[in-house]
């Protein structure tokens, strides 16, 4: 439909002079009747005068629509690329853009660019111009921007277009364009700008860096440390290295946002940002004692650090050296009968554009097993991978200890990475088997994995890929499902599907005053109405005639409404109304941007900021403890009871905040105690309301290792199979001592009918279980008092404390922890919090 036709019609054909014509048409018997008719001939003017405004304001509409609306249809589209001109040899005023040498050769690459996108009718309609931003080494390579102007319908063609033009430069081993003396060049790479790097919004600046011999260069963000780095800013460091080297960048401290939605940090293998030569894009925090270390495949690097208008953090530092590529192991030849291997540079990311393959051999007659206790390869389309023996790809991040099992005693291993996207790579371990018994005295798994004969049908996937519990005739201890799988008998009607095929919940019922929850939980009949969330789904508390007020269980606004969803603090949404569920927000965020916890190893510099390590006077580890305001600790009441040392008295403890290592606590924040609180109600012999607060004798300030951890509302519920993480420096092993480093492990949370049927009916409802029931991870003494940390909306809530267990890390015996959320009203009363 035409744009005019929904508004009034102005019909050329007509004129004024009809207008006239149609007037001496009309009938008039004298003069005096005739000028009776002038008042309609002035409205024969306003008439046109109105109609000639409307044709002007057409015009001048028609006029702005094409002038400045239209102009809003069109893109600005820049792409990247680079070349290398085959005939023609480096010189060092090259690397100088104001030299005479850079400047008439960048003029020759700008005219063959033009020539090359004339090729295309589509490219040289749309196409603006090119500017060289550098030139590196072999035998000369330049990288440009070439601008375009698109109409928005034609981005996706002239993408294309681009595509195809530059493959077709690609494919050509060399490529000359018709005119005698110009430059001759192949290695024709494109890719299309992130227009976050070219918004007008931005000011662009740009440094350059050679580093030369064993020299090290730095670079570091605007401001740093000083200062915030600058908002809305682009900034680029192109840096080089002599000929025949790699460049090694490695970044000492890295602090941005935690969104890289806001600001982030791109490394590229090339002098310009190309997608296709990107190795990774990075923001966050990362530890210095676990750096972000990249390699390039030659000479040259590109660093970009992107920022929105809010600019409120240190920045990064990182150093810049050279090293020649043969220096990281990259493959061989592996004889004997056990060895290891790794990737390039590994436990720091690899470099791009690389293979290696080992070959492996051990003893004849024998066969190969192969483990990888760490494996974390990109996993973009498979495009990074490990191939063994010729097989399957394997790629992503992978189970530790991933076993791979050969039939031969050679086996050959490949690694492989692309142009981009690069990871931290893995480490491999190999040893010979006998063929005829692959797991001696063991049973070995479909997938090849050995476990103990004892874990065949004992309820429990040791295998990984749930052979073991195939095909299973269970014993009177057992429940047998319909599957063929063996439950152990205290899953029996516990409101969870164990079997996968529901057998374990069938003609399940509540025992006489109990309620039976939505989910088939049982709770005491008492705990029906009563303002509290028993059930894990809250069934309990719906349909209540009456109305819920503000109890310890939900969340009270500023203007005292009553919140009862469930984690309704710090998720993003205003709940209350008056945004006082989402204040005091600055806690529970991981320092420590990717980490990857896989249980029982040890945490980074920095990763769990909150984690307290409570000493008696100058003496060692006790307890942990959990920093929730700058004041004030969240432990165990246990760790705070009068033994032969008065435990329960301020001036016995000594807390260190910001601690990694227990050797290193001078370089953490030490603070006596003002007071502590230990729970009214806490019962020493069941450890029922085992909490306790303590008050430092002075603030903190906050750091990157010191933060609080956010604490739930009342309402928080916890469900089973929920992934929670533990740290401390307790003992790594029943009867052991202490960790020096502090320890971190994944756990989940563990029913709680089905906990209290472990437990010989100890656990309150006060309690949470967590654990590994296969056992193997656990919290352990020294490790109370210490964080229970569940993660919800990008933060870390405190969902218990480190209370008891039956040992540790044993089988079927869970942790027991403090459920926090109980006991969130007590701790406002007492601090504020």
């Amino acid at each position: 439909m035409d744009p005019m036709d929904g508004g009034m019609r102005y019909t050329p054909g007509r004129s004024d002079k009809d207008w006239d014509q149609g007037v001496t048409f009309l009938p008039a018997s004298d003069n005096k009747k005739l000028e009776k008719k002038r008042g309609p001939a002035r409205v024969r003017v306003i008439v046109g005068l109105v109609i000639l405004a409307a044709v002007l304001a057409l015009i001048v509409g028609v006029l702005v629509w094409h002038f400045h609306f239209r102009k809003d249809l069109n893109l600005q589209k820049i792409y990247t690329g680079s070349l290398r001109i085959t005939n023609q040899a480096f010189v060092n005023e090259y690397e100088n853009p104001d030299s005479a040498e850079f400047q008439d050769l960048a003029k020759q690459v700008s005219s063959q660019l033009k020539l090359m996108y004339s090729e295309s009718p589509l490219l040289t309609k749309y196409y603006v111009g090119s500017r060289v931003q550098a030139f590196s080494e072999g035998s000369v390579i330049a990288y440009y921007e070439s601008d375009f102007t698109v109409p928005v319908g034609q981005a996706a063609a002239v993408d294309q277009a681009v595509s195809d033009l530059t493959n077709t430069y690609s494919s050509t081993k060399s490529r000359r364009i018709a005119n005698q003396g110009v430059l001759i060049f192949d290695h024709v790479v494109t890719s299309v700008l992130d227009t976050r790097l070219f918004s007008n919004a931005r000011t662009n600046t740009r440094f350059s860096q050679h580093t030369r011999g064993t020299a090290e260069e730095i670079i570091k963000s605007p401001g740093f440390p000083d200062s915030p780095y600058p908002p809305n800013s682009v900034v680029q460091w192109q840096l080089r290295g002599d000929q025949g080297f790699a460049l090694k960048l490695s970044f000492d401290t890295f602090n941005l946002e935690q969104n890289c939605a806001n600001d982030f940090v791109r490394v590229y293998d090339s002098l310009v940002p190309m997608d296709k030569f990107l190795l990774a894009e990075k923001c966050g925090y990362y530890s210095p004692s676990d750096p972000l270390t990249f390699i390039s495949t030659r000479n040259v690097m590109l660093v970009t650090l992107v920022t929105n208008d809010n600019g409120n953090y240190p920045g990064f530092r990182a150093r810049v050296s050279q090293i020649k590529r043969d220096e990281l192991p990259c493959g061989g030849t592996l004889t004997g009968s056990s060895g290891n291997f790794q990737s390039p540079n590994f436990p720091n990311y690899y470099s791009p554009n690389t293979t290696c393959q080992w070959n492996i051999e051990v003893p004849a007659g024998k066969f190969i097993k192969l483990k990888f206790p760490k494996f974390m390869v990109s996993t973009e389309s498979c495009a990074d991978y490990v191939q063994i023996a010729g097989k399957s790809k394997l790629c992503g991040q992978l189970a530790t200890n991933y076993m791979v099992t050969g039939n031969s005693s050679k086996m050959t291993v490949v690694f492989y990475s692309d142009s981009s996207y690069v990871d931290r790579g893995f480490s491999a371990t190999y040893e010979a088997y006998e063929p005829t018994d692959p797991c001696p005295e063991m049973y070995q798994c479909e997938n090849k994995r050995c476990v103990k004969p004892t874990m065949r049908c004992d309820g429990w996937n040791d295998c990984g890929d749930s052979s073991d519990e195939k095909k299973c005739q269970c014993d009177s201890s057992m429940i047998q499902c319909k599957n063929s799988f063996c439950k152990p008998m205290f899953f029996l009607c516990d409101g969870v599907n164990d079997c996968g095929d529901g057998t374990d919940e069938i003609n399940c019922g509540c025992k006489t005053g109990e309620f039976k929850c939505s989910n088939d939980q049982c709770i005491s009949e008492k705990m029906k109405c009563d303002g509290n969330r028993d059930c894990t789904d809250g069934s309990d508390e719906e349909g209540c005639s009456r109305e819920m007020s503000c109890t310890v269980s939900t969340f009270t606004c500023n203007n005292n409404k009553c919140i009862t969803k469930n984690n309704p603090q710090c998720d993003g949404q205003d709940d209350c109304g008056d945004g006082s569920d989402e204040s005091n927000c600055n806690c529970g965020k991981k320092a420590f941007k990717s980490s990857r916890v896989v249980g029982g190893e040890d945490a980074v510099v920095g990763e769990f900021p909150w984690q307290v390590s409570l000493h008696i006077k100058n003496m060692a580890h006790v307890c942990g403890a959990s920093i929730i305001s700058e004041r004030w600790l969240v432990t165990a009441a246990h760790c705070v009871q009068d033994d032969k040392i008065k435990y329960s008295q301020p001036s016995t403890w000594e807390a260190y905040l910001g601690l990694h290592t227990q050797k290193d606590k001078q370089t953490a924040t030490k603070r006596f105690l003002k007071q502590i609180i230990p729970h009214p109600s806490y019962n020493p012999y069941t450890y029922d309301n085992d909490i306790a607060l303590m008050e430092l004798d002075s603030a903190v300030t906050y750091s990157d290792t010191i933060r609080p951890i956010c604490l739930p509302s009342g309402t928080d519920v916890y469900n089973s199979s929920d992934s929670v993480i533990i740290t401390g420096w307790g003992a790594t092993r029943e009867g052991g001592s202490g960790a020096i480093v502090l320890q971190k492990a994944r756990v989940r949370i563990i029913n709680g009918t089905t906990c209290d049927k472990l437990m010989s009916g100890q656990i309150t409802s006060r309690m949470m279980c967590a654990g590994v029931l296969t056992g193997g991870v656990d919290a352990c003494q020294g490790d109370s008092g210490g964080p229970l940390a569940y993660l919800s909306s990008e933060r870390m809530y405190l969902a218990g404390v480190v209370s008891w267990g039956d040992g540790c890390a044993r089988k079927n015996k869970p942790g027991i922890y403090t459920n926090v959320p109980k006991f969130r009203g007590w701790i406002k009363e007492k601090t504020g919090v």
